[in-house]
């Protein structure tokens, strides 16, 4: 079995009972925009197709989404080492359909975590030039997130329960930080943040607001921002792919 419709249920409304999931993945993106773009002064300036207020809307999307998927199939750790991955065993279901479940659930909390978002910015002075611009950053949030959810899924299957949780928030920060999302990098700084896993992923979100323009200037090309998605996103498949592999020896 690849996919239990009912095992999605239980898990669904498993995280929605739990304070660390509504708190990290849904109140603190939020949080973060009230702070930094409904409260900016220069909020109503204009940024690409849109104004600021928007484009840092955008930015907390994308780190909201990224934080959801990796935490939550992070949470696979806890659950292996506990005996679930020899649970599984005894059922029809295998270790891929479990992954399966496991990135839906992740995927349904960043798009809650995104409409949120999205609903407090347009009520606080996000606008953007045409309507579809929110629904094609919408869209490539959520689909380019799906990349830390294989990262999530990998560490939480890879390394044990006391330390794969925190690992994989810390590092999506961390990705955050040096990946040009929260504050506009320029110079040596943006040249490393190009090698970084979130540059690319926020760059292509971004790009129906700025078609590729740098709020320091220049310019990125659409192949390059697509190859380093792509990149990336085969990384932490093969990330995942181990995380697998190691939970079945365990079993």
């Amino acid at each position: 079995m690849l996919f239990s419709p009912v095992f999605f249920r239980v898990e669904a409304i498993r995280q929605l009972r739990n304070p660390y999931t509504l708190v990290f993945t849904l109140a603190m993106p939020i949080a973060m925009y009230l702070l930094f773009g409904a409260g900016a002064a220069y909020g109503d300036m204009s940024a690409g197709h849109g104004n600021v207020r928007f484009y840092v809307m955008c930015s907390m999307a994308a780190f909201g989404a990224a934080t959801a998927m990796s935490s939550l199939c992070s949470l696979a750790a806890s659950e292996v080492g506990q005996g679930w991955g020899r649970q599984l065993a005894m059922t029809p279901m295998r270790m891929a359909g479990y992954a399966a479940v496991k990135l839906a659930s992740a995927l349904c909390f960043a798009a809650l975590a995104t409409v949120l978002l999205f609903i407090v910015g347009a009520a606080t002075g996000a606008r953007a030039e045409d309507a579809w611009r929110w629904v094609a950053v919408g869209t490539l949030v959520l689909a380019g997130s799906l990349m830390f959810g294989l990262f999530g899924l990998g560490v939480g299957l890879a390394f044990n329960s006391d330390s794969s949780a925190a690992l994989a928030s810390i590092a999506i920060t961390f990705f955050g930080f040096f990946g040009n999302v929260f504050m506009p990098l320029d110079g040596v700084m943006l040249d490393i943040a190009r090698f970084t896993p979130m540059y690319g992923y926020a760059a292509l979100m971004r790009w129906p607001i700025t078609e590729g323009a740098l709020m320091s200037g220049g310019q990125d090309p659409l192949w390059l921002v697509l190859a380093s998605v792509a990149a990336w996103t085969a990384v932490f498949a093969a990330v995942a792919r181990i995380g697998v592999l190691r939970s079945r020896r365990r079993r």
